[in-house]
């Protein structure tokens, strides 16, 4: 139970009255077990396609640009296994923290029999989200694009068109690492293309090109057995030069780009893990008392369970969320003699002010 620093403010009024009940309409029904999860925003659904066009546009160059029109078959079908396998590995990831609930809040759950149900004891504060009319457990924020509380809310990110949560934190951390991966093996690959490839075949027929064609016979018997061994070797690749040399830069760009950003975001997540802290958390840096869970503990069940191939498997589901019981939906409010100093508690008490609580304000 979470303990709430106080000043100025009288003692709780655990009437649900103060909550304005009235105002909340009973939550709707939960859906049978499966319902998929979607959010219907405009920005994210975009974001999400042009996610999943840069992977298929990274497919298309690795397979038909490097891969297929390469002359060593066992480079070609190494690399081509990994490589797909690791973007289907990060589609799905994508998929999964797409398409998962994050951790939502019941949404209206603040009625008058539902906080009556919770006997608030002497001390004892509930939390009410005038936005989505929920109860809000600890640790849960408000979204304002999924418009619902999520629990251990981390962030809302377009690219998934989703919350990063409770649930489908892994999902994340998976997507984040396989497109770092992909993005990582394209450029090696992109750099071992230029390597073999550009001062051999392209050398050959850019020499070819560049013979007179209004020569003598010997000009043109010189053109005929420069083009010969093209004719009998597989070329680098299917297409011109010019147009080769502009895909290639683009999947650089797009490998680059992309490495350095799910680096970071991969490291912050697993940072967030270890530390039992989301994103939100260490932005807002409250000081409140809260019992932190140990570093490995919280990465088994985010992962689901101890160590094993699963952890890397976006099918495999995270350790199922323990259910919300009544003590989960109440907070303990400390006592003044408790805190530091005035100041650090009126810091902490505006806080408060902006979470939207239940306590009433003694002016």
């Amino acid at each position: 139970m979470m303990l709430i620093p106080t000043h100025h403010f009288r003692d709780i009024e655990r009437k649900p009255e103060y909550l304005q009940p009235e105002k909340c309409v009973p939550p709707p029904h939960p859906g049978p077990v499966g319902t998929m999860w979607f959010i219907r925003d405009g920005c994210g659904i975009a974001c999400a396609i042009v996610t999943w066009f840069l992977v298929l546009y990274a497919e298309f160059v690795v397979l038909f640009v490097m891969l297929i029109p390469s002359r060593d078959y066992v480079y070609s079908v190494i690399n081509g296994i990994v490589f797909n396998l690791l973007a289907f590995l990060a589609l799905a990831s994508h998929c999964r923290a797409m398409l998962t609930d994050p951790g939502a809040v019941p949404k209206g759950n603040a009625t008058k029999e539902f906080i009556e149900s919770l006997q608030l004891k002497p001390g004892q504060v509930v939390y009410k989200c005038p936005k989505c009319c929920s109860i809000k457990p600890d640790r849960a924020h408000h979204c304002s694009v999924c418009k619902r509380c999520i629990r251990k809310m981390d962030h809302h990110c377009p690219w998934v068109n989703n919350c990063v949560g409770e649930n489908n934190q892994k999902y994340f951390v998976l997507f984040t690492m396989y497109i770092a991966l992909i993005s990582l093996h394209a450029l090696v690959m992109v750099g071992f293309h230029f390597l073999h490839c550009f001062e051999e075949d392209w050398t050959n027929q850019q020499q070819a090109y560049r013979l007179p064609r209004e020569g003598t016979a010997e000009a043109r018997t010189s053109l005929h057995e420069i083009k010969q061994p093209l004719k009998s070797s597989t070329e680098c690749s299917s297409f011109s030069p010019p147009t080769t040399v502009i895909l290639l830069i683009l999947l650089c760009f797009e490998g680059l780009l992309f490495l350095i950003f799910t680096s970071v975001m991969f490291g912050t997540q697993v940072h967030s893990i270890c530390t039992d802290e989301t994103g939100i958390e260490r932005l807002k840096r409250k000081h409140q008392p809260r019992e932190r869970r140990a570093s490995w503990k919280s990465v088994k069940e985010t992962f689901g369970g101890d160590f094993s191939p699963n952890w890397f498997n976006p099918f495999s589901r995270p350790c199922d969320p323990e259910p919300l019981s009544d003590r989960d939906w109440v907070r303990q409010v400390a006592s003044l003699s408790d805190m530091g100093n005035t100041e650090t508690t009126e810091e902490q008490s505006e806080e408060r002010k902006d979470e939207d609580s239940v306590e009433v304000i003694d002016e």
